[in-house]
């Protein structure tokens, strides 16, 4: 590994690009920042080979892009394309994305804003329940969206006009975009051939998909573990096989990654952590400011005494089914099983006959972990409580929707990995536990102060970030 052969001082620089192109997997010129593909591109033999060797992912650098082919050993919905206003993508700009994505890659140097939805408007009309109707403002607000997305990254690149003005009035605005080839070339590369995949599953390892005919070799768990500690929040050990638990617990596996990625380690007897100070590792960072990351942080402190109050003791319950396989299905499930994706809805039927068929008895498994259970009333009454007692500091859109407030912050929450939500309430997940004893601390508001914000009412009893 060459983090151990890198100069001390060169080393942090290191490590910033380790943790760029593993938050990102695609760096462009201006995307994340305009001095990301630098970095990378100065390491790009270093990556190259320590990214193969630790976690099995192919990196490709060129003159305009970095580009990570990642190996993805499970489905995770906690990573979801935004648009430019934070608001999560649904299906339909999804969609539109995608078949953007196809258009411009037919397309030549220069494409008009009003063209690329022609396109694309051609593409959703041979889709059963897809349509993008230029008439309609929703769907114009959706597909600029996803335009959005692609610029932000810089597959295109505004040149005249302003897509704002087009989404207000097709016929009054404008907008022409310069298309970089490299950037939409890098954005799609699946692993395989879409048209042969039985199901969404087929994106993953062979051993995640379909079971391997072979036990993984020692290098092959050690790989399957790195994985999981830089792609997900915590780590636990009922995430992994029986196979892989072990392999958590080797101090050089996990050593392998803080000095690749430059972050720490928090282990605990349920499992580990990767804490990322630095921020360019995480996608979302907690604690931090802002009525939503607060309140969570409030939330998670509500919580951890509500499960050690022995005079109250909370019920505990079995873990929630696999969100991994329960998000396959529904994706599995959304697969148009018209024109030419009629071949994968007829052979993910047959596939799944045949598991059925062939599956043997499973050897018996051990008893289930159990984890505490608070119930959704309770969380409701408190997080109203919490913003009875502190709601003159939260943002405007919140003060006057708590129910809404309550839906994002116990999402946050899930996201992060310390709570999972089942029908009635919340499972309690152990690395909740590093936020307990989380104060609050509300300065006295004097005459001559402006109107005291959010980020100065919020302390933690932890001054670190989770990635």
């Amino acid at each position: 590994m060459h983090g151990r052969k890198i100069d001390s001082l060169a080393l942090d620089n290191y490590q910033r690009a380790a943790r760029v192109i593993l938050a990102n997997h695609l760096v462009t010129r201006t995307y994340p920042d305009r001095i990301a593909l630098p970095l990378i591109r100065r390491w790009a033999t270093e990556l190259r080979e320590d990214l193969a060797e630790l976690f099995g992912y192919r990196l490709e650098v060129t003159e305009t892009t970095a580009r990570v082919f990642p190996i993805i050993d499970r489905l995770d919905a906690g990573k979801p394309a935004r648009t430019p206003a934070d608001r999560l993508f649904d299906r339909r700009r999804y969609a539109y994305l995608a078949l953007s994505i196809a258009a411009l890659g037919r397309a030549g140097d220069q494409i008009t804003l009003s063209e690329l939805a022609d396109q694309v408007a051609a593409y959703a009309g041979r889709v059963d329940g897809l349509e993008l109707s230029t008439d309609r403002a929703a769907d114009r607000d959706a597909f600029v969206d996803a335009v959005a997305w692609l610029t932000h990254r810089g597959a295109l690149a505004l040149a005249d006009g302003d897509a704002g003005g087009w989404a207000s009035d097709p016929e009054a605005g404008e907008a022409l975009y310069d298309i970089d080839r490299p950037v939409v070339f890098a954005l799609f590369r699946p692993p395989r051939a879409l048209q042969h995949l039985h199901s969404v599953r087929g994106l993953l390892t062979e051993e995640a998909a379909v079971g391997s005919a072979h036990a993984p070799t020692a290098a092959d768990l050690a790989r399957r573990v790195r994985r999981a500690l830089v792609e997900r929040p915590v780590v636990y050990l009922d995430d992994l096989s029986p196979a892989e638990r072990p392999v958590l617990g080797q101090e050089r596996i996990v050593a392998d990654v803080e000095l690749f990625t430059g972050l720490r380690a928090e282990r605990r007897a349920e499992g580990v952590a990767l804490i990322d100070t630095s921020g360019r590792l995480s996608d979302i960072r907690f604690p931090s400011t802002g009525t939503l990351a607060q309140v969570g942080l409030l939330l998670a402190g509500e919580i951890a005494d509500r499960v050690l109050d022995i005079d109250n003791p909370v019920p505990r319950r079995a873990g929630a089914p696999d969100a991994c396989e329960e998000l396959a299905t529904q994706l599995d499930g959304a697969i148009p099983e018209s024109t030419v994706f009629a071949p994968l809805a007829d052979l993910r039927a047959l596939d799944e006959l045949a598991a059925q068929t062939d599956s043997e008895p499973e050897a018996e498994e051990p008893s289930e972990t159990t984890y505490p259970l608070v119930d959704a009333a309770w969380v409701r009454e408190t997080v109203q409580a919490l913003a009875d007692r502190y709601g003159a500091t939260f943002a405007a859109q919140w003060q006057a929707d708590v129910p809404g407030l309550t839906a994002e912050v116990v999402a946050l929450l899930e996201r992060l990995r310390l709570v999972r939500a089942v029908e009635d309430g919340l499972l309690v997940m152990p690395a909740l536990a590093r936020y307990r004893g989380a104060v609050v601390t509300v300065r006295t508001k004097r005459t001559e102060e402006l109107f005291v914000t959010a980020a100065d009412t919020y302390g933690s009893g932890t001054g670190t970030e989770g990635n």
